[in-house]
């Protein structure tokens, strides 16, 4: 039967097609695992990864990340829920977001987790309003900052600009007159989070060094010990042609001068980096079955069971212009590409475009195609209930073995929660 390699295991797509049915999403746990390691291995000492479950928030993935010595950085309370039900302390559970309600508040006072990153001022409000209704003990915070500074080198930068996130350096250096007044309120730290797909291991250490140093002259400004860090993270993955992966070993070398440093100075100080994209990208392969291979007007089109709805990263959302993942056939990896295709899903949009003019080798109906490095944003970004078509399966392959982990939806599912009105009952 035909393989396709995912990382370390061999993966028998076609097996697992056939009996989990398609589209889906296959995730290598090897794949994953070796990732957080070689990371941990690489970074300075002291320095705790969080996954950030909103790249790909499966229980199972959450789990194995764990079990692999990942905490949690979350923002919502089914993430929150997640993370604990996978097994992570409180203790290693962040929860972040620019719009916590109420209920996001008091869920996480209950759990008892590491810390609430607040991202306004109002916000530390809310919570010293929630955290004396409860006659809770002060509540651990961290304040997410919004630099003053720009970063560079990223795909999506989130400092030195206004934001919807964070509080802007300057009023929080401004903050301290706030904090005496709430007494239920623990500011042990800081959370900046400079932008994602950092590529260049240089940009993150320049952003990483220039956080440190903002975080020790803002706990200056406003009177407080430095228990926490979290300096983000943003690391990227390489999907297109001309891109490499973030060089991880030369990005630990250059951070453990300035980390040993801060250390040095803050000893009970926890270090956190953040990432999700990084953890999980590479360990995915979306995998999609040929239904139709047209032509119109010169051009060869392969339309296919799943496209856009499972997967809107593969789009290319926020870039002007438009670039593939890897695509693989996975009925013939190993033949030569002379064949250009342009692979699209079941929707009627024009937008639902996976893949354009790529090079593949011949497909016909009934093959097997896999988008890669597919393991981060699909359905967590996707626009999974345009057209009713529902939410793909997952599975993990561990050890050889195949575990199902999200049953895809059914129409039966999709209508459970709906109720049909009675129009025609009297007034």
């Amino acid at each position: 039967m035909p393989e396709v390699m995912a990382g370390p295991q061999k993966i028998n797509a076609a097996a697992i097609a056939e009996q989990f049915g398609t589209p889906l999403f296959m995730y290598d746990a090897q794949v994953i695992t070796e990732t957080l390691r070689e990371l941990e291995n690489v970074l300075p000492p002291g320095i705790d990864v969080l996954y950030s479950l909103k790249a790909n928030p499966n229980i199972s993935i959450c789990s194995l990340l764990n079990r692999a010595g990942a905490g949690a950085e979350v923002s919502s309370v089914a993430e929150l829920m997640t993370a604990i039900r996978a097994g992570v302390a409180p203790a290693d559970i962040i929860f972040l977001g620019p719009g916590k309600t109420s209920s996001d508040l008091n869920a996480c006072i209950d759990a008892g987790i590491h810390a609430v990153v607040c991202e306004s001022l109002y916000e530390m409000r809310l919570l010293e309003q929630a955290a004396a209704a409860r006659n809770a003990d002060p509540v651990p915070v961290l304040l997410r900052i919004n630099p003053a500074f720009h970063s560079k080198g990223s795909g999506l930068a989130m400092g030195g600009k206004p934001r919807q996130f964070g509080i802007d350096e300057e009023q929080a250096r401004a903050a301290r007159p706030l904090l005496e007044e709430l007494p239920h309120i623990d500011v042990r730290g800081f959370h900046a989070y400079m932008g994602t797909r950092f590529l260049n291991h240089k940009d993150v250490v320049s952003n990483t060094v220039q956080i440190l140093s903002m975080a020790e002259s803002v706990a200056a400004d406003l009177g407080i010990d430095l228990f926490t860090v979290d300096f983000g993270g943003g690391l990227g993955v390489a999907y297109f042609d001309n891109e490499q992966d973030v060089d991880v070993a030369a990005l630990g070398k250059e951070l453990a001068e300035p980390v040993a440093s801060f250390r040095a100075r803050h000893p009970d100080c926890r270090l956190i980096m953040e990432l999700g994209r990084y953890l999980t990208a590479r360990a995915g392969t979306y995998v999609t079955r040929v239904l139709y291979v047209k032509e119109s007007l010169g051009e060869n089109f392969v339309v296919a069971d799943g496209g856009t709805n499972h997967h809107m990263a593969a789009v290319g959302i926020g870039s002007f212009v438009k670039r593939n993942f890897p695509v693989r056939h996975l009925g013939q990896p190993d033949a030569p590409a002379d064949h250009v295709y342009t692979v699209t899903g079941p929707l009627c949009t024009p937008n639902d475009t996976v893949v354009k003019r790529a090079s593949l080798p011949e497909v016909r109906p009934g093959d097997l195609l896999g988008i890669e490095r597919s393991g981060a944003y699909g359905p967590t970004a996707s626009p999974g209930l345009f057209l009713s078509h529902g939410y793909p399966a997952e599975v993990v392959v561990h050890q050889g073995r195949a575990i199902l982990v999200r049953e895809r939806d059914t129409p039966e599912d999709l209508l459970a929660r709906q109720h049909l009105a009675d129009f025609d009952s009297a007034q």
